[in-house]
């Protein structure tokens, strides 16, 4: 079905053991499309799926994010890091929103007597993004099958650590699925660093496109450096990634080649190699 959660759920919907949170834009330019409906999806909305949750007796998870910790003055960034985020800035609807939905969820689950289950994800990417998600990845990649200018904000030093969507819905599972007492939120992410100038000269080689760099301003609060330590992941779930940047790249990069040769938005000289 589909709903949007800021309403409460409707009748006869069946009983449930298992909720994943994850209905919430996370892209920047798409959750400060509407701010003020970007901080209710995770307060209300989380609230509507919590009390479902309630009257099923259902296990819940809360896709949060390392957007929590904002521009990080820790490095790498455990779960016990309280963060350093702008609350009046244009990130603090997603930002502030996942922050006060990791109290709810906990307070709630609490009082409730649920199972709830907190993970933190870090820069994830994979094949079946949007075109127009808006995220580095997704952008450069575009960009480069289109040999359009490949847009970084800033220098490009700033770092983020990318984690392919196969190891993130595996870490997904298996924090979901274990009965381990696991107090607070986990980081699920890749803690491999990589600069965004290094994406975009690895995507460029890897697209054998033509596009060049071209450096635009950097937004507010864009964070500088961006590493999960994932040591509660290893310990409680067994789980690290497995899928290298290079080979997740590559399938990433399959796939959107597929999808623009069909909506005829590649570059001629690439669609024709």
């Amino acid at each position: 079905m589909e709903h949007d959660i800021n309403t409460p759920l409707p009748e006869g919907v069946p009983p449930v053991d298992q909720i994943y949170n994850l209905a919430c834009p996370a892209s920047p330019v798409h959750y400060q499309y509407d701010r003020v409906k970007t901080a209710l999806t995770c307060s209300l909305g989380t609230l509507n799926l919590l009390t479902k949750a309630a009257h099923d007796r259902a296990r819940f998870f809360q896709a949060s994010t390392s957007e929590i910790y904002g521009d990080p003055e820790v490095h790498p960034q455990t779960e016990n890091y309280r963060g350093n985020v702008n609350t009046v800035g244009p990130r603090s609807c997603y930002d502030e929103g996942k922050r006060f939905a990791e109290t709810l969820v906990t307070d709630f689950g609490a009082q409730h007597g649920l199972t709830t289950r907190i993970v933190r994800i870090f820069n994830t990417y994979g094949p079946r993004m949007h075109p127009d998600d808006g995220r580095v990845v997704s952008n450069f990649i575009v960009q480069a099958l289109m040999n359009e200018d490949i847009t970084i904000y800033g220098s490009g030093d700033q770092t983020r650590s990318f984690c392919f969507v196969d190891d993130l819905v595996e870490g997904f599972i298996r924090l979901m699925n274990t009965d381990d007492g696991i107090d607070g939120p986990v980081n699920i992410g890749n803690p491999h660093e990589t600069t965004v100038n290094e994406l975009a000269e690895q995507i460029l080689q890897m697209a054998g496109s033509s596009s060049r760099i071209v450096h635009h301003p950097l937004p507010v609060d864009d964070p500088r450096r961006r590493k999960p330590d994932i040591s509660r992941a290893l310990q409680h779930l067994n789980w690290t990634p497995q899928v290298p940047l290079q080979v997740g790249l590559a399938r990433t990069i399959a796939y959107f080649t597929e999808e623009m040769k069909l909506n005829g938005r590649m570059a001629s000289n690439l669609a024709a190699s």
